[in-house]
């Protein structure tokens, strides 16, 4: 499947793989392949499976991005592994003339085409939908009109591709070793044959409300304060709404523990299932609501068309900071997770403005980092205060994901002087028509990203939550008995005896050991060594930081009949005898996350895009001083 970007491609091989899809990589290079299947009937009425692999977008066959280089590489080596059998060329029947120079290049190459005509809905007053026949005698291949977000003619376009399709023998320019020249004689045939095709009509109600809007949303002043408009809006939403689901799923977490104590028989085995597996899942399955919403809200502001536009109002500002308007869709899609958005920057066709784009956009606070703020806002601000109408929470969460955007420009302005090219940047992007979300597209997108969250970070969770249930259950030879036999000669009632045994074990444990060594170098930012030992395991991911304390006090709390956040909220400092988790900390703590270089899967597509690891290096280091160097100033500044 192939076409420009924006003509519904991705919508359209959704619609007809629905479920049957899987994800990767093209051989030999870090670009997304999407492989889906469906069942096609051939004339004879034999089931077919055919395999669909969804094309980068691109614009014509003379490719200027990685994305371009691969769709083209595929279309013109036949020896390539996913060369295909039949090219469904997607095409915006809205923009005809342009979507058409990609159709005619595409048939040139003596390839079986079928040309799915997308967007008739939208195109009603151009008169296209009738002349579909016209427009297949010209270019010698089928053309079947459609609408996939309506599900209109997919049926039509699944008995088309179940047929024998023959390779046009139609050519649309001379031979010309000039591409100018031959793009000009293209463009020629093309504008001939939509002059034909396209009815001399005004565009239809739906495009001019698109440009009506335009002057809103794109302008200036409002342009941009419509956009902190939206996602005020967001996070407002993230916790108003999920804040339901999320205490029921503690309550229940909770209930698992109580009738693990209950019904499994005491020893080492029940106490990991219930401290360290169940602990663990409780730190990824608690957090899933804000998840869901997040990329729920980004999937809406894509489908709708909004994204684009904010691409275009940014472009003027990212220019100041050695950027432009194309550096900003992977840094919002950071928001969500840097290791696609980092692949999304190869769209950037300036080397340095992709290099510095791929280096500040982990600044920007990814899903991984939502259940750590969520839970410290949590503990060092009032549930339920707010701001007249607005939750302080909200805006404290609004705060950090700012506070990650304006790193982001500040880290690229310095990187603007320090690396240097000569190559000239331009930033050309198409604003596609505004439409009403697809619901079906929204609800998928939660469905997959959910369906990552959990088993993928969820596997790399709960398996740290086992090896730190182990650290923090066992200790030197010797250690636990003389701490049992210590505090059982000091005459405490059984209750606060377990409970002082309980934490002087897990202080004494090959976890306590580990913390205690790194806490002289984390104690200026406010951290004690239960942090440490969190701070360390967080490096392969973020969210594994939450199911890390949970499963540190569930270790210290021997019924473990508490929330993790209710455990937090009762830790004291030794030195003050006040709550650890003072404003101070929290702050800092946020801080740091906020900065701090903590995913091993982004570092390694660091490597993989720039193809070196001095850059992924370099990466970990910055973020990893400005992490500390701000939650130093912010724990200094607050206690």
């Amino acid at each position: 499947m192939a076409g420009n970007p924006n003509s519904g491609k991705s919508t359209l091989f959704n619609e007809l793989t629905g479920l049957k899809q899987k994800t990767g990589n093209f051989p030999g290079v870090t670009v997304d392949k999407k492989v889906g299947y469906a069942n096609l009937l051939n004339k004879s009425g034999k089931v077919i499976q055919a395999s669909f692999v969804d094309l980068p977008g691109t614009y014509s066959l003379q490719p200027r991005s990685v994305d371009e280089e691969v769709a083209c590489e595929i279309l013109k080596n036949k020896h390539h592994p996913d060369y295909p059998d039949v090219v469904v060329v997607v095409v915006d029947a809205t923009n005809l003339k342009r979507n058409l120079f990609l159709v005619t290049q595409i048939i040139e190459l003596e390839l079986p085409v079928v040309v799915a005509l997308n967007m008739i809905d939208l195109a009603g007053n151009l008169g296209i939908s009738g002349r579909a026949s016209l427009l297949a005698e010209r270019l010698g291949v089928p053309v079947v009109p459609i609408s996939a977000r309506n599900e209109q003619g997919i049926s039509e376009l699944k008995a088309v591709l179940g047929e024998s399709i023959l390779p046009s023998t139609i050519k649309f320019s001379s031979v010309n070793t000039n591409p100018a020249v031959e793009s000009i004689e293209r463009y020629n045939v093309i504008s001939a044959l939509v002059n034909d095709i396209v009815k001399e009509d005004r565009p239809d109600n739906k495009i001019s409300v698109t440009h009506r809007l335009d002057i809103l949303l794109t302008h200036r002043i409002w342009g941009y304060l419509i956009f902190l408009l939206v996602l005020f809006f967001i996070f407002q939403s993230i916790f108003y709404i999920a804040a339901f689901p999320m205490q029921w799923a503690e309550k229940l977490f909770i209930r698992f523990s109580d009738w693990g104590h209950l019904y499994l028989p005491k020893g080492e085995l029940s106490d990991l299932l219930i401290n360290g597996v169940l602990s663990g899942l409780s730190g990824v399955v608690i957090f899933v609501p804000q998840i869901a919403l997040l990329f729920g809200f980004i999937a809406l502001l894509e489908d709708t068309g909004y994204m684009a536009r904010v691409s275009f109002i940014m472009d003027k500002l990212m220019r100041k900071f050695g950027l432009n308007g194309r550096s900003v869709i992977p840094l919002i899609s950071g928001v969500a997770c840097a290791v696609p958005a980092i692949m999304g920057t190869r769209t950037i066709s300036n080397w340095k403005e992709r290099l510095v784009t791929i280096l500040i956009t982990p600044l920007m606070s990814c899903s991984a980092r939502l259940p750590v703020y969520t839970l410290l806002i949590s503990l060092i601000f009032p549930a339920g205060k707010s701001i007249g109408f607005f939750n302080i929470d909200g805006l404290v969460l609004m705060s950090m994901y700012l506070i990650g955007f304006i790193a982001a420009l500040a880290a690229a302005w310095v990187m603007k002087f320090i690396i240097k090219t000569k190559e000239r940047s331009y930033f050309i992007m198409e604003l596609p028509v505004y439409r009403a979300p697809r619901w079906s597209n929204v609800a998928y997108t939660i469905y997959d990203k959910v369906k990552v969250f959990l088993f993928d970070a969820g596997k790399v969770i709960v398996a740290i939550s086992v090896i730190l249930w182990v650290l923090s259950s066992h200790g030197p030879s010797g250690k636990f008995a003389e701490i049992e036999s210590t505090y059982k000669t000091m005459g405490n009632s059984d209750a606060d005896n377990n409970a002082i045994v309980a934490a002087r074990k897990l202080e004494a444990s090959y976890a306590g050991i580990l913390g205690k060594a790194i806490e002289p170098a984390i104690a200026p930012l406010g951290f004690d060594w239960k942090i440490g030992i969190a701070l360390i395991s967080s490096f392969a991911a973020r969210e594994v930081f939450v199911g890390t304390m949970a499963t540190i006090y569930s270790v210290g709390d021997a019924q473990n009949t508490m929330s993790i956040r209710e455990k937090m909220m009762i830790e004291k400092n030794k030195t003050t005898g006040q709550p650890l988790y003072s404003k101070a900390v929290g702050l800092s703590l946020m801080i740091f996350f906020a900065f701090a270089m903590q995913c091993m899967s982004t570092l390694a597509v660091v490597k993989r895009e720039t193809k070196s690891w001095k850059w992924p290096i370099i990466q970990f280091l910055y973020m990893g001083v400005m992490a500390y160097g701000a939650s130093f100033v912010v724990y200094t500044l607050f206690k």
